[in-house]
């Protein structure tokens, strides 16, 4: 069987110190194959982008990252300052969530990508602006060598998270972390930047993480999906069988809030309350207050990942299979 690229095991991120300490990402593990997409699914709040973040160390003062993150043998968590810059930038790229805000305001495209190259390439300054414009032209911004002399301001939205892309891309990573890099656009733009990515992740032969809330976005770009509440995976599988037969009830409730072809003027089916506060997590399963499943062994006891494969942290996996998929086929065609 091949390796898994990435293997990340009882990854934490806390914040804050001692009794105080309040976890954001609890004991999650999961692994990453080679030149395959992983869906990171869940409300916001969850736990995503700070699952995502935490694999590169990047979390703000007060943030702790434990567990270990197995790269190429060597643990992320535990590698040295001047290890772990080799790894950022280099062999694992970030799109982050809202370009604006990544973007340095007050400095052209040209020397935000260039830095990069500066960093983990041997090429000099010819070099490195040859490559810049290759870049821009890679990920489909015309007229690049003008391009690059102008400001993030200059740009529209789909444009900035083009420029993202690139820098991203500028030292032929291996692995890719994308935070969300569709939210605030028209669909239209949402459809193009995934197309580049999958076309991106099969030219350079690149495996990716992906953080969303969409689900049709997973179901129209991932390979495999881990859902996430309250800081923990609750379910995990193939797409196709976490869409067809759902096994925790929390996915249900996903699912059934996708609006879908043929079912107009029909109620959505939705989940009652709001995810739990990080100093509020409910005993036994996180999910139970809002679980229609939930039984007393959900409020005492928390359920663990079981299965082949496909699995789920439910008591009541038999109950929620039972109940059926919301999603029907016009889903596919998303």
């Amino acid at each position: 069987m091949t390796e898994p690229i990435l293997s990340v095991r009882n990854l934490t991120a806390t914040f804050g110190q001692g009794a105080s300490a309040l976890r954001a990402v609890n004991e999650v593990s999961f692994d990453v194959m080679p030149g395959e997409v992983l869906g990171l699914v869940g409300e916001s709040g969850s736990g995503k982008s700070v699952t995502l973040r935490s694999l590169l160390r990047l979390l703000p003062v007060g943030g702790h990252v434990g567990g270990s993150v197995s790269w190429h043998g060597k643990d992320i968590v535990r590698m040295t300052d001047a290890e772990l810059r080799a790894v950022r930038g280099g062999q694992i790229s970030m799109i982050f969530q809202e370009p604006m805000t990544a973007l340095n305001p007050v400095l052209p495209v040209r020397v935000q990508i260039e830095e990069n190259l500066r960093a983990h390439t041997q090429l000099d300054r010819k070099g490195r602006n040859a490559r810049a414009k290759e870049l821009m032209d890679l990920v489909g911004i015309p007229d690049s060598a003008r391009r690059l002399d102008e400001f993030p301001h200059q740009f529209s939205g789909g444009m900035r998270q083009r420029v993202m892309i690139a820098i991203a891309l500028a030292s032929d990573p291996k692995l890719l972390l994308a935070d969300e890099p569709t939210t605030a656009l028209d669909v239209t733009i949402q459809d193009q930047i995934l197309n580049l990515i999958l076309d991106l992740r099969d030219e350079l032969a690149m495996s990716v993480v992906l953080v969303t809330h969409d689900l049709g976005v997973v179901a129209a770009t991932c390979d495999r999906m881990a859902v996430m509440y309250a800081g923990r995976i609750v379910e995990e599988g193939d797409v196709t069988q976490v869409f067809a037969q759902p096994r925790h009830a929390y996915t249900r409730g996903l699912l059934g809030s996708i609006p879908q072809a043929g079912t107009e003027r029909s109620m959505l089916l939705s989940i009652d309350g709001t995810p739990p506060g990080l100093a509020a997590i409910p005993q036994g399963c996180a999910f139970n207050p809002r679980c229609d499943f939930a039984t007393d062994i959900c409020r005492r006891t928390r359920p663990h990942l079981t299965g082949d494969g496909h699995r789920a942290a439910c008591h009541n996996s038999d109950a929620v299979i039972a109940a059926g998929s919301p999603v029907k086929k016009a889903l596919s065609h998303v």
